[in-house]
């Protein structure tokens, strides 16, 4: 199907076939990564910002490279470079990045909402790349080509998401996402940070991970959001590790074929064992190399649907040489 949205805000108003039009469009831009000649010039004349209000690793730099993949000129601004910390608006900030021609803002900010604020109140197309504990839309992208990549397929798969799931943005976009394309998704950890309420998104709940470890196909986890949180939610950080942490001992009674996921930054030894994190059932890397190609595909899609054009093919390897 063509992609018809200039902005990507939450998976939540998504459809599954516009979740597929961007693993599928993905795929392509994987292959492109592995050609001598890596770039394309589908962005060319075009102006991506990286606005990030949040410290970012992954997040930021995959978005930079993926633009310049894509031809792109680049802007990255980061909290303490920009005249928020002289007390500008959120608002009067991005209306001025948009004067300087900016075609893509690429938002992080720590309030929900922030990206659907800005999207409502500038030409420019904007990402999401995290809007506090609400979404991250590109994460859930990546994860699900991951686990697709790697198994073939999504529907059916039993997947559990293990740890902070009531202040991960990560969480809720892999829901949605996961739900829609048919998974069985389970969250577990302390009822403090899994409440019943998750259940109305169509997921399970469990608080014993030792009686779920030997059902799941994936187990993507997630460490725990400390600067969000602005009381304890459990007693210790041992406690957590013992009842919740995937140790090695744990791991050995998983699937042969399981998945182990992590978004990152991981807390080693805390909810992942080193042995763990770099085992052979570890994908943590492949979603690393997948966010690059992920995001290229959402930058190209949201471009095409921004001037009203049907999204033509990947440019073959023969067409990007000669550009």
């Amino acid at each position: 199907m063509q992609w018809q949205r200039k902005h990507l805000l939450t998976i939540r108003e998504l459809s599954a076939e516009e979740i597929v039009a961007v693993l599928d469009t993905a795929a392509s831009f994987k292959e492109v990564s592995s050609r001598q000649i890596k770039k394309v010039p589908a962005l060319r004349g075009k102006t991506v910002v990286n606005f990030f209000l949040e410290p970012s690793t992954r997040t930021r730099v995959s978005f930079e490279l993926a633009a310049k993949r894509l031809s792109a000129d680049v802007i990255n601004i980061s909290a303490s470079a920009s005249s928020i910390t002289k007390g500008e608006t959120l608002k009067d900030t991005a209306k001025n990045i948009e004067a300087l021609n900016a075609d893509f803002i690429i938002l992080r900010h720590s309030a929900p909402g922030s990206a659907k604020f800005l999207a409502d109140r500038l030409h420019a197309s904007i990402i999401n790349a995290g809007d506090g504990s609400h979404e991250h839309p590109t994460q859930a992208l990546l994860d699900v080509f991951t686990i697709r990549e790697k198994l073939g397929r999504v529907k059916g798969l039993n997947v559990l998401i293990l740890g902070d799931i009531l202040f991960s943005r990560v969480a809720r976009s892999n829901i949605w996402a996961l739900t829609k394309l048919g998974a069985n998704v389970t969250l577990v950890g302390p009822s403090t940070l899994v409440p019943k309420e998750f259940e109305e998104m169509g997921v399970r709940i469990s608080y014993k991970l030792d009686e779920e470890l030997e059902k799941a196909d994936v187990i993507n986890l997630l460490r725990i959001q400390h600067e969000r949180q602005r009381k304890a939610f459990f007693p210790s950080i041992g406690e957590y590790t013992s009842i919740f942490g995937l140790t090695q001992k744990r791991f050995e009674r998983t699937k042969p074929d399981v998945l182990i996921m992590h978004p990152g930054p991981m807390n080693r030894g805390v909810e992942i064992a080193n042995e763990v994190a770099d085992g052979t059932r570890s994908v943590v890397l492949e979603q690393v190399t997948n966010g690059l190609a992920t995001r290229m595909a959402v930058l190209y899609l949201t471009n095409n649907a921004q001037v009203g054009l049907k999204a033509p093919e990947v440019p073959a390897a023969k067409e990007v040489a000669q550009t």
